[in-house]
């Protein structure tokens, strides 16, 4: 099941039709991510984690490699009621490691 979510996720980033939220933006500007690294991440990535208990819908954490190919980065999402996947939180996965 995984994986053909993960399918849904790449199909949808490779054809553009995903939203990030504002939320999404701030925190990747704020550990000096961008677009390409967050596509890169979700293209490269594999799911390291589900949220399923989020009355909202299930929730997916994504991990993955910049676009530099040095830094990870964790995208977290989920489909929204028209199935568009919706991008909510990026972070430095590595500096979470660190915590």
């Amino acid at each position: 099941m995984a994986k053909n979510i993960l399918e849904r996720i790449r199909r949808q980033i490779i054809e553009s039709d995903y939203d990030i939220s504002n939320h999404a933006l701030e925190e990747a500007a704020d550990d000096r991510f961008d677009i390409f690294d967050i596509e890169t991440a979700l293209l490269t990535g594999k799911i390291t984690r589900k949220f399923s208990h989020d009355p909202r819908g299930t929730r997916y954490e994504i991990v993955g490699i910049a676009a530099d190919y040095k830094r990870h980065v964790a995208v977290v999402g989920r489909f929204r009621g028209d199935q568009i996947f919706r991008i909510i939180t990026v972070y430095d996965a590595d500096a979470q490691k660190q915590l």
